[in-house]
Order: C-alpha cells, then sequence, then structure tokens
C-alpha cells in the first residue's frame, strides 16, 4: 500500500486531497499544526469508511515539530511514497507590498517557503526509498511572475497580495530547484494551483473543492513519462495545465 503526507491537511484542500488519496487506496498521514483537529479530521474520514488514515501533530513552521513527526512516521513505515506540502497562510491583511508589515511577510514565508524545505528535507530519506516518489508543492498561480506583471492576464487587477505571492512565487523557485537536483533520480517534482476554490482561505468563495483536489492528485499520482519541475494551474490553462513561472 502506498503512502502520503499531507500538511496543513486537517481541513479545506488538504482534507480533501486526503480523502481522494484514500478512495486511490493510500495510507495517509495528516498533519496538522493541532493535533486535536487531525484528530477529528480523521474521526470524519473513519465515519466515511476510511480507515487507513491516520493524524500526526505537525507545525512546517517548528523544527521539533517537524523532527517529531519524522520520528512518528518513520517508526510506523520504512517509505513514503508522496510528500503534498500543502499548508500555507496569506500573511494577513493588508495585502499590498507599500502597507503590509515586514512581520506578515516572515510569517508567510515561515509557513510556505521555509515550512515546505524544512519538511521536505525531514521526509526526504524515506521518500528516496519509493520507487515512484512524488512531491507536490501547492501553489498559486499568483504566485507567477509572468501571469501577475502582465496586464491582459484576467486577475491582473484582482488584487495584488504582495506578502502572498512573493511567498508562492519563492516556493516555486525551491520547486525548480529541487526538481533539478533531483532530475536523474525517479522523483517528480512540481508545483501546483488547485485553484480559486470554496476554503476558509477565500470565505467560500470559488470553485469545488472536489476539483482542487483532483487537479492535486493528478500530479502525485503521475508516471514515470510524466513531468517534472513544472508549474501547473489547469484552471489558467485548461488546455496543458502548465502555466509560467
Amino acid at each position: 500500500m502506498k503512502s502520503a503526507l499531507i500538511t496543513g491537511a486537517n481541513k479545506g484542500i488538504g482534507f480533501e486531497t486526503a480523502k481522494q488519496l484514500l478512495q486511490k487506496g493510500f495510507y495517509v498521514y495528516i498533519g496538522s499544526r493541532d493535533l486535536k483537529n487531525g484528530l477529528e479530521a480523521v474521526q470524519k474520514l473513519n465515519a466515511e469508511g476510511f480507515n487507513t488514515v491516520e493524524a500526526v501533530q505537525l507545525d512546517v513552521t517548528d523544527d521539533n515539530s517537524v523532527k517529531n513527526a519524522r520520528e512518528a512516521i518513520g517508526k510506523k513505515t520504512d517509505r513514503l511514497d508522496v510528500l503534498i506540502n500543502n499548508a500555507g497562510i496569506n500573511g494577513g491583511a493588508p495585502y499590498t507590498a507599500l502597507d503590509a508589515e515586514t512581520e506578515q511577510f516572515m510569517a508567510a514565508f515561515n509557513t510556505n517557503v521555509f515550512g515546505v524545505a524544512r519538511v521536505t528535507k525531514a521526509f526526504i530519506a524515506l521518500l528516496r526509498k519509493s520507487a515512484e516518489p512524488r512531491i507536490v508543492n501547492v501553489s498559486t498561480s499568483v504566485g507567477s511572475l509572468y501571469l501577475q506583471s502582465n496586464p491582459n492576464w484576467l486577475a491582473y487587477d484582482f488584487g495584488k497580495y504582495a506578502v502572498y505571492g512573493s511567498s508562492k512565487a519563492a516556493m516555486n523557485m525551491y520547486t525548480v530547484h529541487l526538481a533539478y537536483e533531483l532530475r536523474d533520480t525517479a522523483f517528480k517534482i512540481n508545483a501546483v494551483c488547485p485553484g480559486y476554490t470554496k476554503t476558509d482561505f477565500t470565505n467560500h468563495n470559488g470553485g469545488e473543492i472536489e476539483a482542487a483536489g483532483k487537479r492535486i492528485i493528478k500530479y502525485a499520482l503521475i508516471g514515470q513519462n510524466g513531468p517534472t519541475g513544472k508549474f501547473f494551474s489547469e484552471e489558467t490553462n485548461p488546455e496543458t495545465g502548465e502555466i509560467p513561472w
């Protein structure tokens, strides 16, 4: 049975992604900053008939929390097949470049960039033991420098979200380098935008959460001939999914 770890999976898109991987026969570790929330998420999935799931306390901004999660999962399995770096924050209002405080940038980067690097580094040894290791870094189209600077883009005037967009652009660069470093291995590593989705993150505006989950697991399940080191937003580009960095 293949296994997956999803950070920030106790609700929203992370929870839906966990559910869809369970439907595919995975054993899923739900990473949750608050273990109580993670356990409640597991109970909800158990009630739907899914039993190959468990919660692990995992705060991506805390070195000890990540270390403890790695040790806990390492005691239960000798490999990890999929890592989905889903945990993220928008940094809070005000969102614009001149109004946002330095502390907002620091908080967003700590979760969205440093957290991704911290978790990936901690679990890379387990992932290396998989025959088909996959890493999906959950991104956003507003992290595309090309799109965000293009006046013809439909979302150009939708709001700049300087803090969130900057942190995701940095995470995208991390994804490029990670994919490059592992280019001669079985790893497939991509940045995936789930689209504007009805969750707490968007005040429940946007598309259906099931579609967002499908967009993520598509790249968690790609075969050995699939892409790596790419940026996908099927909401932005329905034809091929790939968008410019």
